[in-house]
């Protein structure tokens, strides 16, 4: 039967019961209309990712591999193959490097074969890692907003070292990305008490001490500025009690900005998320299981780091802020605004947990003798966050007193710190990445280098043997020549001069002498190369050989 005008059907209400305007309504339930705020931004989200992606792939082969990337770069091909990795605890930091490089090249192998083991594939790694950081950063729109987080986003996007390094295949990006998903992951557990995200902390802490050894400088950080947190708005909230204290009631409520049915971590708690970091730090450690002994050697590490940390690479106490001072202005000047917002206002946990966090991990890495520029990183971070929340809080203020010029200004404020950034992370990345004077650009392999490269690809190519060629590396200084030259099975590097017929010799600029008067009647010298500030190879081919 067909429904009449009178006729009611089931689970709609009754004709009687509707007003006037409901009736103009049809009864089918017409499909939500997303909300327009939201769906831009996520544009705006989706657009800084791809911006964060491309600045980080795009050339990614161009620029000669570190000494650090080459040595990574060996450990890597003995695990691509040969399936052999064993943690070393007097070196090279932990494992996972080395283990999601392994699926990276694993993965392009199915398209180039024994070749998927390649500069591209490796450096993707840190990429993907750098641009997962900026994409962790938008859950912070909660706790600072967001105008606040979209601003630490853009300003970690264009971050000349955020940029530098996460093309670079060394640790460091791996670990700052596990470091920002254990306090997003922490911050889930206390707003939602779901058990699991405390086994995604659990484990993201695992992965950050299976990274590197400096584990521990951020660990301890992080819980010091927890308890800051707590104790610094304990006592702030106990003088928003005091009329003489001029904090208003309502500034103490907004200060309040976790639920009463925020996780707390229980012993039943404790003893589940425990077993998840015990395990996923075994698998890395353990080379999954594969060596036992690595497990006892990531707790072994820290006596032989703890001597590097006072022996090696010293600087004094300023290093670090005088490097960003140069380089990574913006988000230093800013973030120190955000740091003294945020302690006076106390109006987020968050803002005043990172402001501790960035006042202690810079305490931290400067009281520690040893610094090396990509350690950098750990400050930048939230450091950004402390100049997103500080723009932020700036941009509400003109939303509060409905004042377009304060709005006008924060922007303004923001593009010139997005310009001043971009600059100079595209200028190190693809124009001045091998200039020693750039704090970032530390003892980086120079250009000139990949032309020898490219000598020793000619030579083979004339030679029968092809890459079987032999090659005598005299030089004790030599990476990451290794890297480039990975698929040349007969490579000898001897660290000194040695008697020899190998069709190619690549000797330093201050062997190049005694070589020539050793070996002059066989070989000639054919050009010199620089390696690194200072540091230069010569490469001598044995007269029956053509370039």
């Amino acid at each position: 039967m067909k429904p009449t005008s009178t006729t009611r059907i089931k689970g709609q209400p009754s004709p009687s019961r509707r007003s006037a305007r409901d009736r103009q309504k049809p009864f089918v339930q017409q499909r939500d209309v997303p909300d327009s705020p939201q769906n831009i931004w996520r544009w705006a989200c989706a657009l800084v990712l791809i911006a964060a992606g491309l600045l980080r792939l795009l050339y990614l082969t161009e620029k000669p591999l570190h000494h650090d990337e080459g040595v990574n770069g060996l450990f890597l091909s003995q695990l691509f193959h040969n399936g052999f990795y064993h943690y070393n605890p007097a070196n090279y930091h932990g494992p996972t490097l080395y283990f999601f490089g392994l699926v990276t090249t694993t993965l392009n192998s199915l398209f180039y074969g024994k070749y998927g083991l390649s500069t591209f594939a490796i450096r993707l790694v840190p990429a993907l890692f750098g641009t997962g950081i900026v994409w962790l950063i938008f859950y912070f729109r909660r706790s600072i907003g967001k105008f606040g987080s979209m601003t630490a986003a853009m300003l970690v996007t264009v971050s000349p070292g955020f940029v530098f390094f996460s093309r670079y295949f060394i640790h460091e990006i791996l670990f700052v990305f596990f470091t920002l998903a254990l306090v997003v992951t922490i911050m889930r557990f206390r707003e939602t008490a779901q058990p699991r995200y405390l086994m995604w902390a659990a484990a993201c802490a695992a992965l950050l001490f299976a990274t590197k050894e400096t584990f521990v400088i951020t660990a301890v950080v992080l819980v010091l500025a927890y308890l800051c947190m707590r104790v610094y708005m304990h006592l702030r909230n106990r003088l928003a009690g005091d009329s003489r204290s001029g904090l208003s009631k309502e500034k103490n409520k907004e200060a309040e900005d976790l639920t009463e049915n925020s996780g707390i971590l229980t012993p039943q708690l404790i003893a589940t998320a425990a077993p998840v970091f015990v395990v996923v730090s075994m698998l890395f450690y353990s080379s999954f299981f594969t060596n036992p002994q690595g497990v006892l050697d990531s707790i072994r590490t820290f006596g032989y780091w703890g001597k590097t940390g006072t022996t090696e690479y010293l600087s004094p106490w300023p290093t670090y802020l005088k490097w960003l001072s140069q380089i990574e202005l913006p988000a230093l000047a800013l973030g120190g605004l955000g740091i003294v917002v945020a302690l006076i206002q106390v109006r987020s946990r968050f803002a005043v947990f990172s402001a501790f966090w960035a006042l202690g991990i810079t305490a931290a890495y400067s009281l520690v003798p040893y610094k090396t520029p990509w350690l950098a990183l750990n400050l930048v971070l939230p450091l950004a966050i402390m100049a997103g929340y500080f723009l932020g809080q700036w941009y509400e203020l003109g939303n509060k007193e409905r004042s377009p010029l304060l709005r006008a200004s924060a922007v303004m404020v923001l593009l010139a710190a997005l310009a001043s950034s971009s600059y100079q992370a595209i200028d190190l990345s693809f124009f001045s990445y091998d200039n020693d004077a750039i704090p970032y650009s530390y003892a980086h392999t120079v250009r000139d280098f990949l032309g020898l490269v490219d000598e020793i690809e000619r030579v083979a190519s004339h030679n029968p043997a092809g890459k079987n060629i032999g090659i005598s590396v005299m030089s004790p200084e030599h990476w990451p020549l290794p890297w480039y030259l990975r698929d040349y099975p007969n490579v000898g590097y001897w660290g000194k001069i040695i008697p020899t017929s190998e069709p190619i010799i690549i000797a330093s600029e201050q062997q190049a002498s005694e070589v020539e008067k050793k070996l002059s009647i066989l070989y000639r010298r054919f050009h010199s190369y620089g390696l690194r500030p200072g540091a230069r190879l010569v490469l001598f081919l044995r007269g029956d050989q053509r370039p």
